[in-house]
């Protein structure tokens, strides 16, 4: 039982980020779907971590979204694992507002990387 709940919260925690990406891009699961080749229901299913994929579809939602296959399985590169980790200590400890500010900074500063490439 413990092996099978671990298993859902690793698919809970995908479909969270695979959700956060598509919102990210302002598409639609149907959006979504349509530039994966998937269906909608399959989308969603994932999304709410009620599914597990085959690597064909993650590779599929990958592209649709041009995302990054360890950004969306939640793999921090161990180079740089330690710049990350005390990034995100600093931005804590700032006020709320303060790390809206940052947040935001980041948001521009990553689209306009990902319009570059």
């Amino acid at each position: 039982m413990v092996g099978r709940r671990a298993v859902s919260q690793e698919l809970l925690l995908l479909g969270e980020r695979i959700r956060s990406q598509r919102i990210k891009l302002c598409l639609s699961q149907e959006a979504l779907a349509e530039k994966a080749g998937i269906s909608a229901n399959t989308v969603s299913r994932i999304e709410g971590g009620q599914m597990s994929m085959g690597i064909e579809t993650f590779i599929k939602l990958a592209q649709a979204m041009n995302a990054d296959a360890n950004d969306l399985l939640g793999i921090v590169p161990e180079v740089g694992k330690k710049q990350y980790q005390d990034m995100i200590h600093c931005i804590s400890h700032l006020k709320s507002a303060e790390q809206e500010i940052v947040l935001r900074m980041v948001d521009v500063l990553v689209e306009g990387l990902r319009k570059g490439r």
